[in-house]
């Protein structure tokens, strides 16, 4: 992250301190239509075409710590493998035989030898998802085994951090990301480690709690003695992205604080001054929310199960401390972040039972939560104009607020 770019966030917080109202140049925005949140076919086109087509983060290099060590991952209901099949590399495929579909592996977790092994029929398959052996292969006429291999799905890395996008036609990672991908390398990915991942079930649909992260209006009503007692919601500084990526940057109430439960932690050597002196939360569309430190980091991801329900995933990240364990703050720093968490966990679900009332007639928006309409106006993008019902469609607004 430059000088430049760090000089402009901060000059872009002191305008928010300071400002009246909103830019002359902010449209006022039309609520969201509440539909987006509680019918059942609308998520049904989210899972078509965002969740299934998008580079989603999947799991770490240390989650996968041999050859041959494999995660079965289903978050987007597809039975995915992803296996370290080198060194330094990784692949995903789906756990399906070429044969009659059966499954190459059933446990969430493990480490083969070689390869893979059909449960139902055994084909086998060697590492790089190659068919290596047909039982009884006298019976198949005209077997192209060079054309049976299992169908892979796109999986690419950032350092140590593994991303997959179902989608055939995927650019690369690096592109999707943008300028995020340039911003990340200050937390030395090749090295950060994993320090644990665990989660939580949320009775409400993954939009409005995804949502809570993307603003701080609700510091003062829902974090009173917690968030709210540092940060100053009133100068946050908020950049939009391409491709639905977003940053949110908020001041410290004291410039010299620094979180007591982080004091005496080790720091990534080439963190930059932003990390330090504020709060800073990327968005990577649709799913990952990252409020950085230097320090270490959290990856919050999260998922539907359904309309009115879903699941948010905790990933924590730490400097290469080397040999032996990890730092004796670590548990009590996880302990604190979650008891934050769960006051937007404690609210979310109560909104929930709202907004399935009459009385929800759509969701209104103001300057400071435009992030949230940028998210809905990249989901609309990405869906297309055409399924999406007219009554539920986003009116695209935002698009000179955009940096590139």
């Amino acid at each position: 992250m430059d000088q430049c770019f760090i000089d402009h966030v901060y000059a872009g917080c002191e305008y928010e301190r300071i400002r009246k109202g909103p830019p002359d140049e902010f449209p006022a925005l039309p609520p969201i239509p509440a539909g987006r949140y509680t019918d059942p076919e609308f998520q049904a086109l989210e899972q078509r075409f965002i969740w299934q087509k998008s580079w989603l983060y999947a799991c770490h290099m240390n989650e996968l710590p041999h050859v041959g060590s494999y995660i079965l991952w289903t978050k987007t209901n597809s039975p995915i493998m992803i296996v370290r099949t080198g060194e330094d590399e990784v692949r995903a495929f789906y756990n399906t035989c070429r044969h009659r579909g059966g499954p190459l592996v059933e446990d969430a977790c493990g480490r083969v030898k070689g390869g893979f092994s059909c449960k139902y029929h055994g084909w086998a398959y060697d590492l790089e998802g190659r068919l290596k052996g047909v039982r009884d292969r006298r019976d198949f006429a005209d077997l192209d085994m060079d054309n049976l291999h299992l169908v892979s799905v796109a999986c690419e890395r950032l350092g140590k951090w593994v991303f997959i996008n179902e989608d055939p036609a995927a650019g690369s990672l690096e592109d999707a990301l943008g300028p995020i991908a340039r911003h990340w390398q200050q937390f030395d990915p090749d090295n950060i480690r994993h320090i644990s991942s665990y989660g939580f079930d949320i009775e409400c649909n993954v939009k409005v709690m995804l949502e809570a992260f993307f603003e701080v209006y609700h510091l003062k009503n829902i974090h009173p003695e917690t968030a709210n007692r540092f940060l100053d919601h009133s100068a946050t500084n908020i950049i939009l992205w391409p491709n639905g990526h977003s940053l949110m940057v908020t001041p410290h109430r004291n410039p010299d604080w620094v979180d007591p439960g982080t004091i005496g932690m080790q720091e990534f050597p080439g963190v930059s001054e932003l990390p330090v002196k504020t709060n800073v939360s990327y968005n990577v569309f649709p799913n990952l929310v990252t409020p950085v430190a230097p320090t270490g980091i959290p990856f919050l991801t999260f998922w539907p199960v359904s309309h009115r329900s879903m699941r948010v995933e905790c990933h924590w990240f730490a400097p290469d401390w080397g040999n032996g364990k990890r730092h004796s703050l670590w548990d009590k720093r996880i302990e604190n972040f979650n008891s934050i968490l769960q006051e937007d966990i404690e609210l979310v679900q109560k909104i929930q039972r709202s907004i399935e009332s009459p009385g929800f007639k759509g969701v209104r928006l103001s300057y400071q939560e435009r992030r949230i309409y940028h998210w809905h106006e990249e989901l609309d993008r990405r869906i297309g104009t055409e399924p999406i019902p007219v009554n539920l469609r986003v009116k695209p607004l935002l698009s000179t607020m955009i940096e590139s």
